[in-house]
């Protein structure tokens, strides 16, 4: 939900962290206008950390070890990258206050990145914000195969070892929808984020050098210890 009376003239590290809280977030039009505006979907995607699903075909890349994951190495290139023009889309939505207010966020501690890299160079990650036991992602870039599909099943081990509860997605893509992600109503979005801000979490509790194999065991032991949906009556 976001129209031009949404504008926001100002906005400071600690009214985007209220705004986190409240269930909205910032975006511009483009790189190019200096506007930002508050969204509020109506429908909002989530993925659901005791049903992530790794396809099989990616479980082998990432035991293959082709990829250096880093964690909060490289906040700049990472913003770059997801700002960057590819194929199938022209322009971005991150202008220069985006990339201000989430740098403010990530020397504060709250704004993290998940690194792919390969042969030294970084190749994909993403970013978002974490606030007690919820985690905002804001934006992923590959430049290489499954480098941010890499990223994101990392981003996943790390949240659930370090007992955070929702992983907020904005909105559901195909790309993320093989890993499990679902829309939501904002009614029960917000019943869910009131649930993740009442406890703490530890965004570096899971090793920076956590092995490949002990990143896919942590997301298949929550899923095994995830209770069952509940059965529909007849």
């Amino acid at each position: 939900m976001a129209s031009r009376d949404d504008i926001i003239i100002e906005i400071t590290p600690q009214v985007l962290l209220k705004a986190y809280a409240c269930g909205i977030f910032p975006m511009a039009e483009s790189a190019d206008d200096p506007a930002l505006y508050w969204i509020e979907p109506q429908q909002r995607g989530l993925l659901l950390l005791d049903r992530v699903h790794v396809p099989k075909r990616l479980a082998r890349t990432i035991r293959q070890g082709i990829f250096d994951i880093r964690i909060d190495s490289d906040f700049d290139g990472v913003i770059d990258g997801c700002a960057a023009s590819r194929a199938g889309r022209r322009t971005t939505w991150i202008n220069r206050k985006i990339r201000a207010l989430y740098r403010d966020l990530f020397d504060a501690g709250y704004c993290h990145t998940v690194e792919a890299w390969a042969g030294g160079r970084l190749v994909g990650g993403l970013y978002g914000v974490a606030l007690n036991g919820a985690y905002f992602g804001e934006s992923m870039f590959s430049t290489v195969r499954d480098a941010s599909k890499v990223a994101l099943v990392y981003l996943c081990a790390r949240l659930i070892h370090g007992q955070f509860s929702l992983l907020d997605t904005q909105f559901v893509t195909e790309h993320l929808k093989q890993f499990g992600t679902v829309e939501i109503d904002r009614a029960e979005f917000h019943t869910l984020l009131e649930k993740a801000l009442a406890h703490e979490a530890n965004f570096r509790a899971l090793p920076a050098d956590a092995s490949p194999q002990r990143v896919l065991d942590i997301i298949e032991q929550r899923a095994f210890l995830a209770p069952l949906p509940a059965k529909q009556p007849r």
